[in-house]
């Protein structure tokens, strides 16, 4: 599709999500295409149905088509740079030059106007500055993850591999293009309150010009069934003991290794338990290949391979039920800004582990709306997976008030009002305090 159609009395909003496979319907699990495309979408299409026309502007390659429909409102713009092969997220900022370039004439030609730009990322975040200096709008940047934190804690917890993680993750040069982004954009807009802190006091990021907001879900797709719903979807996935589930991204970030570990002190107490690892996309690349076989090892050397399965991606259409029939969701990172699977899963009804590396442990109480444990720490993860397992009443509370609190903080409608009221300048009744990311625990339910 190439037309064009500009209505001038809608505002229009435009949103910059430049790696990955960003589509109407994006091939999640495909390289750097997971939790923040989704969380691009589902906000452009919440903004939509707020009254904004939403351009979400991404990297052409690979013979895509210019313009892809996601909505009455909401559109994916592609801008070719760099040649028509993927190009790695740590190393797509070399090209952004030609993208703001074909990007600006494009507008011009379309006589396009926004009421501000909305980035993602680093590399995204250098091509909106890009666009704001040029079209002299509001720039409000989403780092999503930060290069300064991710560094530290890959480099703390394996100082001999921080040759190898340099070349990876580009480090150096990400951490310099975060703090002249950052410094430069109107505001910050973190996820979680760990990183907040950071963007203030690490990058040097004056407070007036930061705020917090966090990842939302569809509460429209991600809600509880009855038992009944539940037993006839299990039935449908093949689960028939004690299930934990895992699913995402094939990385080492992801931490499925450590959960592996983790899962064989949770198997010793809960016999007929079983794994169920959904990992990976439908094309694997070299890297996420071996980081498979290596988990598949680890399951041989653990005598684990009859309750460890390894399951195919799940498909967008299926997500929601998955989540409804596993008994346990597990986010095993080693480090995560925030962790939507998480949330999702707890929306869902499904009592959910998360890990103490990121920013989401904080927002639930222990015990009341999920757990979390130290991932590193293969007996203190397992022990935890093994008591809502074991014990009803805490699963029972666990899988109401999950729900509850998912539905009360994290919706992609509440998320999408907050960043309007922000650029806007005008309260939210939805925000979300630092506050809220603390609260006591107390076994009232």
């Amino acid at each position: 599709m190439s037309a064009i159609t500009v209505d001038p009395k809608r505002p229009r909003i435009a949103m910059v999500s430049t790696h990955g496979y960003v589509a109407a319907n994006p091939p999640l699990g495909a390289a750097d295409t997971g939790g923040q495309v989704v969380y691009v979408l589902e906000l452009a299409k919440k903004l939509g149905q707020l009254g904004y026309d939403v351009d979400v502007w991404t990297r052409r390659f690979e013979d895509q088509p210019e313009i892809d429909v996601v909505s009455g409102r909401v559109r994916v713009i592609r801008m070719a740079c760099g040649g028509n092969e993927f190009i790695p997220k740590e190393y797509l900022h070399e090209d952004l030059m030609e993208w703001g370039e074909n990007a600006l004439r494009f507008i011009k030609r379309h006589k396009l106007t926004y009421e501000f730009v909305n980035s993602h990322y680093w590399d995204g975040g250098i091509a909106g500055q890009r666009l704001s200096d040029a079209l002299s709008v509001p720039h409000v940047h989403t780092p999503h993850s930060l290069g300064m934190w991710k560094k530290n804690r890959m480099e703390q917890d394996y100082p001999d591999q921080a040759d190898s993680f340099e070349k990876e993750f580009n480090f150096t040069e990400r951490v310099r293009q975060e703090t002249i982004l950052y410094n430069n954009c109107d505001i910050v807009l973190a996820t979680t309150p760990p990183q907040h802190d950071m963007i203030i006091k690490d990058y040097g990021v004056h407070a007036s010009r930061t705020a917090m907001i966090p990842p939302g879900y569809d509460d429209n797709r991600f809600f509880p069934v009855s038992e009944a719903s539940r037993a006839s979807i299990r039935k449908r996935f093949g689960f028939k003991k004690p299930t934990v589930v895992a699913l995402g991204r094939l990385a080492t970030n992801k931490g499925y290794d450590l959960l592996v570990e983790a899962f064989a002190v949770t198997a010793k107490r809960i016999p007929d338990a079983e794994l169920r690892l959904a990992v990976g996309g439908k094309k694997m690349d070299k890297q996420e290949r071996k980081i498979l076989a290596d988990i598949k090892a680890r399951v041989k050397d653990l005598g684990l391979q009859r309750r460890v399965k390894f399951g195919s991606f799940i498909s967008d259409e299926d997500l929601p039920d998955y989540y409804r029939a596993a008994d346990l969701f597990v986010l095993s990172s080693r480090y995560e800004p925030f962790g939507m699977t998480a949330i999702e899963a707890m929306a869902c009804g499904t009592p959910t582990v998360v890990t103490i590396h990121g920013g989401l442990f904080r927002a639930v109480s222990y015990g009341r709306h999920a757990l979390f444990a130290d991932t590193f720490d293969a007996e203190d993860l397992g022990i935890t997976m093994m008591k809502p397992l074991r014990h009803a009443k805490l699963r029972n509370r666990m899988k109401r008030m999950g729900a509850h609190k998912a539905r009360s903080l994290f919706t992609w409608t509440g998320i999408a009002q907050q960043l309007i009221g922000l650029v806007e300048g005008r309260p939210s009744p939805h925000r979300l305090e630092e506050d809220d990311w603390s609260e006591p625990w107390h076994d009232g339910d």
